[in-house]
């Protein structure tokens, strides 16, 4: 991450995201396929295609027509979904928060431990489904939405993101604007 300065003297956190220059590699018809959608390819020898549906009212692109981060403008909202980083194996405590049992007390080895998951008569003497335990966190497509753009740099191909933006450095990011 980094910061900008806007024209007032304010900074706001950033993130820069590359733009790679994408292809229209193929277009979905309703006469032909039953629904209207774009293909568009990325990469060295389009290393990646995606498929992105459109509106009754979105204008037809054509084959072969590129496009780079001239589409984004200053001050627009934007929703970017990217693979989150990967953790690991995680406990309860840092996986989904929970608060962990007494240090003292005569508690002795409790401390990080998630307490009673089932049994007795509340359950039938199992372990309900869906009970929040230990096990691997992180690695997830995750979404966040309303991201303003705050610059966009023609001659890098780059937009800056305000906040941040999930996955490490490297990841392939979707911007929906």
């Amino acid at each position: 991450m980094t910061e900008v300065f806007s024209e007032d003297g304010k900074n706001y956190p950033a993130t820069v995201l590359r733009v790679p220059t994408t292809t229209i590699t193929s277009l979905r018809t309703v006469e032909k396929n039953g629904y209207s959608a774009v293909q568009i390819g990325f990469g060295n020898k389009k290393k990646g295609f995606k498929e992105y549906r459109l509106t009754t009212n979105a204008q037809a692109p054509t084959i072969g027509e590129k496009i780079d981060a001239s589409i984004f403008q200053t001050g627009e909202l934007v929703t970017v979904s990217a693979i989150s980083k990967g953790k690991g194996f995680q406990g309860v405590v840092k996986r989904h928060g929970f608060k962990g049992g007494p240090r003292t007390h005569g508690q002795k080895h409790s401390e990080r431990e998630p307490g009673a998951i089932g049994g007795g008569a509340r359950a039938g003497g199992r372990v309900a489904k869906g009970m929040r335990m230990a096990g691997r966190m992180g690695g997830d497509r995750i979404t966040v939405k309303n991201l303003p753009v705050l610059k966009v740099d023609m001659e890098k191909n780059e937009i800056y993101l305000g906040g941040a933006v999930p996955g490490r450095r490297g990841t392939l990011v979707e911007i929906k604007n």
